[in-house]
């Protein structure tokens, strides 16, 4: 007599539910939990969200694609941490929708770089790399230095953030298109380089 495994087997229907319904199971019972841990839903000690500025910085870097080559998430290795610092932990990116951890690393990780360079090294990397990393290969991005950052959307990005948790004020709202006045991209990326990994130093 065919035994029951046979039967899921020799059926694709039934066996690809099958197999849904146990993955499914196995990612809630992993997934759920961390939803009510504080250490995966707290920020971390001198956590601010990020100001307008840092935040249109943010999107420019999403833009470019830097999260392609960087990734922001220091893996708890020796080699890892002795190169970039302390092992990135979850309260560091409540406040990242969406999260930018990336995975591959052509160029290195950014979890830590706030406040390792001044912003006139950020600049000059930018505008041309290979002036301050001479084996870099990565883009040069010249137009940033001459481009006024949009502010059109500012207030309601943040808005749309503050629904999903993060804790903006009216007043931040409020005086976000004025911090934005007669800025450029590159200051406004560089904003946002700079405060990276800037909290877990203040919480230490």
């Amino acid at each position: 007599m065919e035994s029951f495994h046979s039967k899921i087997e020799k059926n694709i229907g039934l066996l690809g539910f099958l197999t849904l319904l146990v993955v499914s199971i196995g990612g809630i019972v992993q997934i759920v939990p961390l939803f009510f841990q504080k250490s995966t839903t707290q920020p971390v000690a001198g956590m601010k969200p990020y100001s307008a500025l840092q935040l249109t910085g943010r999107d420019i870097y999403i833009r470019e694609g830097c999260v392609g080559c960087h990734s922001q998430m220091i893996r708890p290795f020796r080699a890892e941490t002795e190169r970039y610092g302390h092992y990135s932990v979850a309260g560091e990116s409540v406040y990242d929708h969406p999260f930018l951890y990336g995975s591959k690393r052509t160029g290195p990780d950014l979890a830590r770089v706030g406040g390792r360079y001044s912003d006139d090294w950020h600049r000059t990397h930018l505008i041309h790399p290979q002036d301050v990393v001479p084996q870099s290969n990565m883009p040069s991005y010249p137009w940033l230095e001459t481009t006024p950052v949009d502010a059109s959307d500012i207030e309601a990005k943040m808005k749309a953030l503050r629904i999903v948790g993060v804790p903006y004020t009216d007043a931040d709202i409020a005086g976000a298109k004025k911090e934005l006045e007669e800025k450029t991209e590159m200051q406004a990326l560089i904003a946002f380089l700079q405060g990276l990994g800037t909290a877990l130093k203040a919480g230490k």
